[in-house]
């Protein structure tokens, strides 16, 4: 199977965490093409950070796009010119107040392929020492949480954590040899 190929593209609309843009492909047998929206975003992060007591630091926040509280492991987007790892130490200090001694890479996932360009990075940050409070964006209210480990299943299967890619990051952390989220 060959790939679509790109022919042009114009930008719908700049916002401060995305593009949305109008693009044509050219059918992959070289007859035709069609027209899709393509959201243009930086990548984002998550880190699932455990304290010594096999403990995970969560926020509680409001989402506008489902007009509800979730239930999430410290996140956000990369700043221009940051890399991945440089974010999730920079996410984890601002939303809870914590640094860690110890990272490790979990790896990434595509958001949502058929419209997004972006990748979601998960690190796995532990060794935890409180540095100060955390310093929310102006835009950002949200509750700490402390959540045990063992508890991360059932609050998936309850459906109190239901963002998606806070459940990729756990499915990660377990393929990652670490144990159980649950």
């Amino acid at each position: 199977m060959k790939p679509w190929r790109r022919l042009e593209a114009r930008r719908v609309e700049a916002c401060k965490i995305f593009d949305l843009d109008h693009v044509r492909f050219e059918r992959p047998e070289g007859v035709g093409s069609e027209w899709f929206y393509v959201v243009e975003s930086i990548d984002w992060i998550n880190v699932i950070a455990i304290d010594d007591d096999h403990r995970v630091l969560m926020v509680r926040q409001y989402r506008f796009g489902i007009e509800d509280f979730t239930l999430e492991i410290p996140g956000g987007m990369c700043d221009p010119g940051e890399q991945p790892l440089e974010s999730a130490r920079r996410e984890l200090r601002e939303e809870t107040g914590f640094e860690a001694d110890r990272w490790d890479d979990l790896g990434w996932v595509h958001p949502n392929p058929p419209i997004q360009n972006n990748r979601c990075f998960t690190f796995l940050a532990r060794g935890l020492r409180r540095v100060g409070d955390p310093r929310p964006d102006p835009n950002e209210a949200f509750e700490q949480m402390v959540v045990p480990l063992a508890d991360v299943s059932r609050l998936i299967l309850e459906r109190r954590i239901t963002h998606a890619l806070v459940l990729a990051a756990f499915h990660r952390y377990q393929l990652f040899g670490e144990g159980s989220a649950g």
